[in-house]
């Protein structure tokens, strides 16, 4: 999918310094991946102490169970 998008130069040429990548395409990639990535976290964030802990939990048992 072709898109025609009005990016910052300086930002992205220091991204492309940064990010080590050789072409602007690999450096937006990797800059939208890690974008996802870090909105994904800050959702799971969210649910630090709204999720019960059963202390009985035993990941070991359930793991022999398969």
């Amino acid at each position: 999918m072709a898109t025609n998008l009005a990016i910052d130069d300086k930002l992205l040429d220091e991204a492309l310094r940064v990010g080590g990548h050789k072409t602007k395409k690999a450096t937006v990639t990797e800059a939208l991946r890690e974008y996802i990535l870090r909105r994904r976290q800050a959702r799971v964030v969210e649910l630090f102490g709204k999720i019960d802990f059963d202390p009985s939990y035993s990941y070991r048992a359930q793991r022999r169970k398969k």
